[in-house]
């Protein structure tokens, strides 16, 4: 972008969701390369990070997102209510929804009205479904088939985002990563890291499924190169490392490692 002064105007990327595992190593690398980054979260807002961080407490339909897009460009939708293995919501789907399929789609039609560009929403491979017939893989291509409150609320996000699209012009990118890996991983394969430190037995040595895994550093630079490639309007993306492993590799490989 170019100012009426002649001079190069840095890209404004928003970030929502930008404290969390992935958002926190994307805004880093967002920064080394010298975007402009405007990140959000939920609770109060971090006071030494290298950019701006607001707070937007708890996203859904209602949320004025009017300071947090002005003069953006892309925005990357991480926030979301995201999978637990023990809900203890009396009605999840509703909880989802409110805040993975409303508020999304209230973050976008704002993002419409004040000129943004391409938006970007992580997804999740859950939305394919909860396993693939040996020798096939999941595609982008295949019909949906969400098994839980969280893949179907994320299922329903993104054929919202779809027609939002169609409708206005905005382009929407859509990328479903498995498990994600890398450094300060927190949740499920957290719990798992600490399993295996502790020297817990664990019932899955005779397993031999293939599972896709991707680093934080793979994810990212998928969207950062998102964020600006021609060929990346109005697709929809599955990542993985492509170097599958199975349950019983995968903790072998975590205690060698410790």
């Amino acid at each position: 972008m170019i100012t009426s002064a002649g001079t190069p105007q840095r890209q404004k990327i928003l970030v929502t969701g930008a404290t969390g595992f992935v958002g926190s190593f994307l805004c880093d690398q967002l920064i080394k390369r010298e975007f402009e980054v405007l990140g959000t979260q939920r609770d109060v807002a971090v006071m030494d990070s290298p950019f701006e961080v607001i707070s937007t407490g708890e996203i859904g339909p209602n949320n004025d997102w009017s300071y947090a897009l002005k003069d953006v460009t892309v925005v990357i939708h991480l926030a979301a209510r995201v999978h637990v293995m023990t809900d203890v919501e009396s009605e999840p789907l509703s909880a989802y929804r409110k805040v993975n399929v409303d508020g999304t789609l209230n973050l976008a039609r704002q993002a419409v009205a004040s000129g943004v560009v391409r938006f970007i929403y992580l997804s999740s491979i859950k939305v394919n479904g909860e396993l693939t017939l040996k020798g096939r893989s999941f595609t982008a291509n295949d019909v949906p088939n969400p098994q839980d409150a969280y893949s179907i609320s994320k299922a329903e996000a993104e054929a919202r985002l779809r027609v939002l699209a169609a409708q206005s012009g905005m382009e929407i990118v859509i990328i479903r990563p498995p498990l994600v890996y890398g450094p300060n991983v927190k949740a499920n394969f957290l719990r798992m890291l600490k399993w295996v430190q502790r020297g817990v037995p664990l019932p899955f040595g005779l397993i031999r499924n293939s599972r896709s895994l991707v680093g934080i550093d793979n994810l990212t630079d998928l969207i950062i190169t998102c964020m600006t490639h021609p060929a990346a309007a109005n697709q929809t993306f599955l990542v993985s490392d492509n170097q599958d492993v199975s349950t019983t590799e995968l903790l072998n490989l975590i205690g060698q490692a410790f």
